[in-house]
């Protein structure tokens, strides 16, 4: 870590941030996230669903060793969990699985069962918002896999933009990819994705709240199906 990493203050990180969107929104995902290594150094992240490892593929070849952050609800798929663990065994990252401070079991005892029926977004706020706003303090900058063609509520998602609610500088490498691209890259790097984006997942998030989608829905239709939500509040 720099003395320039150390010194830097909430409004140098909001003006970065800006300015980075603007004149990294023609660079490669390798490009921004080359960039993102040499601006933050270890004082940047990945995050990872495990729905793929593409976003945690790319930043090790920009920043070997880098810290891929993964959100363990309790409530995830096993292949996910397995995922999740091929990654850390695979690839050169330094995968840091958080916890919510309630398992399962105490958020049940405190809320009641089945919260994420009854109010989802109270259960996103406890099992992945919280956590998430918890294990980044340590860092200036993170990144995420989100993508403009993955529903309206992305389509103006910038490459590199400023996170308030953090106060964090937000980096989207594959903002501008198309699902072939995805696609394209996991074929041509041998990219471990989740088993369940062969099984009709198209979006994977927790196993009581996600479910297969059906031909010609997009690919967020199958979180929270029948219900106007559509974000788990991390984006947002």
């Amino acid at each position: 870590m720099t003395a320039l990493q150390e010194e830097r203050t909430t409004d140098d990180l909001r003006a970065l941030a800006e300015r980075a969107g603007r004149e990294l929104e023609d660079a490669t995902a390798l490009e921004i996230l080359q960039w993102a290594a040499k601006t933050f150094g270890d004082r940047f992240c990945v995050t990872s669903s495990m729905e793929d490892a593409v976003v945690a593929h790319l930043a090790s070849r920009a920043l070997p060793g880098v810290d891929v952050v993964f959100l363990d609800t309790g409530y995830h798929f096993p292949e996910t969990i397995g995922t999740r663990d091929a990654v850390e065994a695979v690839m050169d990252v330094n995968v840091i699985t958080l916890t919510p401070r309630r398992t399962v079991a105490e958020q049940d005892a405190e809320y009641g069962p089945r919260l994420h029926e009854r109010d989802p977004d109270l259960c996103c706020a406890l099992r992945k918002v919280k956590p998430l706003e918890e294990g980044l303090k340590g860092y200036q900058a993170w990144a995420t896999g989100l993508r403009r063609d993955e529903s309206e509520t992305r389509a103006n998602t910038p490459v590199v933009g400023w996170d308030e609610k953090r106060g964090k500088v937000k980096i989207s490498p594959i903002a501008k990819w198309s699902q072939e691209d995805v696609q394209t890259y996991v074929t041509e790097h041998g990219v471990l994705t989740n088993p369940l984006l062969t099984d009709g997942y198209a979006s994977v998030g927790c196993a009581p709240c996600t479910r297969r989608v059906l031909e010609g829905e997009d690919a967020r239709a199958g979180r929270w199906a029948g219900r106007s939500k559509t974000e788990c509040g991390l984006h947002g």
